[in-house]
């Protein structure tokens, strides 16, 4: 059987990839095998576990892992009147909002999937069955894909020592940019530059600061006194916790200083602009990720980069998931009904009291919802004659001012 190297970002390059790479000016090389998969251009092998030490990296990850995971994901219906309403009632309701397995929650299942989707470039789970009836979601961690003789596509891997081979139909995914590139496996030069950039300061810490120096002796040292007094400059005064430390010297030894700050050597530069630069390919504000700098550089503050976070960078990827669930978990049947599936984005309103408040006093005001609804959401019970849609009547003419308007209802 044929290997499909286009389905997942961890395992090779789709034709959009490939293009994406000719025309981007790399080298020109023999064989697909031939391209770069783990060593960037700094020298540096570039890993999920290698770009999750980076603090900007992880951050990233897990502000939009966290974030996605904990937005409730509904299923919705159109009733017999149009309107599209929740439908707690549909089997795969508990399963996307609530757990889609015996061991994880939503949370746990979504924040996980959409990890693996940034940083392997797609997230694939089993589906398990009873009858036509879909009864779980199980994650399931790189299959490969294979084609039949028939043209069939079938997913393989390896399962608590064994391999597992499902037809398409029994795999759940969700792919990246691209059909499958990993934010990884896009950003590799960065990620390597910055890796490359923090080990060089670390190195810098742990040589004390002191890139190097020169101690000069009159004459000229016989083997057996130049290695001690190596060996006693090395235990006496390497390392940060040495720095500063008192020199004594004797016998005509000078010490001469041989190094350069590390605002002379842009090191610390270096670093805030791999934060930067790590923020933009993951698509997230500097701010977001405690990066503090120029945060005023987008829109016209805090808020504006906030909303862009939401409508730029989040809501392509719920729509990718919303997309992948309507067309591999929906019957045809569901979808010629109505039913849909989507992410709930006031849950983003949770933590602004502010926010919601106001988001709510406007739906009040303008009839669009109803007391009993904002309710609801707050998880309060209803009040009597709390689903009657309210509007002002502030805006009415001087002459009229006072008036009860005409009604023939009591």
């Amino acid at each position: 059987m044929e290997q499909l190297p286009v389905q997942h970002g961890g395992s090779g390059l789709n034709l959009w990839q490939k293009a994406l790479w000719i025309v981007s000016g790399r080298p020109k090389l023999s064989k697909v095998d031939d391209w770069p998969r783990d060593i960037s251009y700094a020298g540096v092998a570039v890993s999920e576990t290698s770009v999750l030490a980076l603090s900007a990296a992880w951050a990233c990850v897990n502000l939009l892992a966290g974030t996605i995971g904990s937005l409730p994901l509904m299923v919705f219906k159109v009733n017999s009147e149009g309107d599209k309403v929740p439908a707690p009632e549909h089997p795969l309701y508990r399963i996307l909002h609530d757990s889609p397995n015996a061991d994880q929650t939503a949370m746990d299942f979504w924040e996980g999937g959409n990890a693996a989707i940034e940083l392997r470039g797609a997230m694939y789970a089993y589906i398990n069955r009873l009858g036509p009836r879909i009864v779980a979601l199980t994650p399931i961690h790189n299959p490969s894909a294979i084609r039949t003789p028939t043209g069939q596509v079938r997913y393989r891997w390896t399962e608590d020592g064994r391999t597992r081979e499902e037809p398409e139909e029994n795999i759940f995914r969700v792919r990246g940019f691209l059909g499958g590139m990993s934010t990884l496996a896009a950003g590799r030069q960065v990620f390597g530059l910055a890796s490359a950039t923090d080990t060089a300061a670390q190195t810098t810490f742990a040589n004390g600061m002191r890139p190097s120096g020169v101690l000069t002796v009159p004459g000229v040292l016989k083997a057996e006194q130049r290695e001690p007094l190596e060996k006693a400059m090395g235990d006496k005064f390497l390392g940060s916790v040495n720095a500063g430390r008192p020199m004594l010297l004797e016998a005509g030894v000078t010490w001469q200083q041989l190094t350069i700050s590390p605002e002379d050597a842009q090191m610390l530069e270096s670093r805030s602009f791999s934060v930067e630069e790590v923020a933009r390919i993951f698509g997230v504000p500097p701010h977001m990720i405690g990066h503090t700098q120029k945060s005023t550089s987008y829109g016209t503050g805090l808020e504006q980069q906030t909303l862009g976070f939401i409508q730029f960078t989040l809501r392509k990827r719920l729509k990718r998931i919303e997309q992948a669930i309507e067309k591999q978990l929906l019957s045809p049947a569901d979808r010629a009904a109505g039913v849909s599936v989507e992410f709930n984005l006031e849950g983003l309103l949770r933590g602004d009291s502010a926010g919601r408040a106001a988001f709510y006093q406007s739906g009040l005001q303008n009839g669009w919802t109803t007391i009993n609804e904002v309710r609801r959401r707050e998880g309060m019970p209803a009040v009597a004659g709390g689903d009657v849609p309210r509007m002002q009547m502030q805006n009415v003419p001087i002459t009229e001012a006072g008036q009860l308007p005409e009604s023939s209802e009591p």
